[in-house]
């Protein structure tokens, strides 16, 4: 198992601008997907805004762990990731997890991803100590196959506990849960989207607001995400007009011979009606003999 630490200085994300979470239900891709197809996932994004005490400022927590994009098979990771700056300078573990893998692959055979989280706890600064969420596992899966309807699925195994409180998560609205001096998380199990072409999954959608008071924090809203997969299907190949089958219309012909003319009759390709016309000619020649044998006659006498 592959394990490593992510450090993201408040400063240097406030400065680069880092990716957002997304606020709505994943987006599906609107485009064909290309001859190959394409896919992404994601194991977390966290769209955090943190207000400091002593500054009076509002620092963002924007970060995005584990994302690979396909065409090409990738796989990533990562187990901690950690905030500076926000803490009086120390690192807050935003989350920690036994296992935290996404996948993407694309190719003309098809475009799939998929997100997992095993034992996983996420924080925000100001709460060290108590985990924003706990789960056992959650997974998003999504495929998307030329000539299918693409397939989305997401699941949230095992218990959940938000801010040290074990909830129910139903697919009939957000489950919140509120503790005094605090602060309030709201929990929605995000579902699936799919068109004739693409789908999306995200597993978990939590929406923060935890006013800690403590540790140079005062405030922590936003939004956070778990196990995103999305794809979009490959184009499927035209395939070629099928050509009509055409025989030639020949009719046989044939001829009836007798005698010693059939060899000639064959080497001409002459038909049955050459023995007619052959006996017409000979009786024109005897006629025309006999004629020329009483003119000379009369001539004669």
């Amino acid at each position: 198992m592959n394990s490593n630490t992510l450090r993201l200085p408040a400063a240097v994300l406030l400065a680069t601008g880092a990716v957002a979470l997304l606020t709505a239900p994943p987006a599906l891709a609107t485009d064909g997907g290309g001859d190959r197809g394409a896919s992404g996932a994601v194991v977390l994004r966290t769209g955090l805004d943190v207000g400091l005490l002593n500054k009076a400022v509002h620092v963002p927590l924007k970060a995005t762990l584990n994302e690979v994009s396909a065409p090409a098979a990738a796989e990533k990771t990562a187990l901690t990731v950690t905030l500076d700056g926000a803490e009086q300078g120390q690192p807050v573990n935003v989350l920690k997890a036994d296992v935290a893998t996404a996948k993407a692959t694309a190719d003309e055979t098809g475009a799939r991803a998929e997100a997992n989280l095993a034992h996983a706890r996420v924080h925000v600064p100001g709460l060290p100590l108590l985990s924003l969420i706990e789960v056992e596992k959650v997974t998003s899966k999504a495929v998307c196959e030329p000539g299918k309807q693409p397939v989305a699925t997401s699941n949230v195994l095992g218990t959940v506990t938000a801010l040290g409180k074990k909830v129910t998560l139903t697919a009939g609205g957000p489950t919140k849960v509120e503790v005094p001096g605090v602060g309030l998380v709201s929990l929605e199990l995000s579902g699936t989207q799919t068109t004739s072409t693409t789908a999306a999954a995200a597993a978990l959608r939590l929406k923060v607001s935890v006013n800690p008071l403590d540790l140079n924090v005062a405030q922590v809203d936003g939004e956070i995400v778990l196990a995103e997969a999305h794809c979009t299907s490959p184009k499927t190949p035209a395939k070629p007009a099928a050509k009509p089958d055409v025989k030639p219309d020949v009719k046989p012909q044939t001829a009836v011979v007798t005698g010693s003319t059939q060899a000639n009759l064959a080497e001409t390709g002459a038909g049955s009606v050459t023995p007619w016309v052959a006996g017409g000619a000979l009786l024109l020649l005897g006629a025309g003999a006999g004629a020329l044998v009483l003119t000379r006659r009369g001539r004669a006498s």
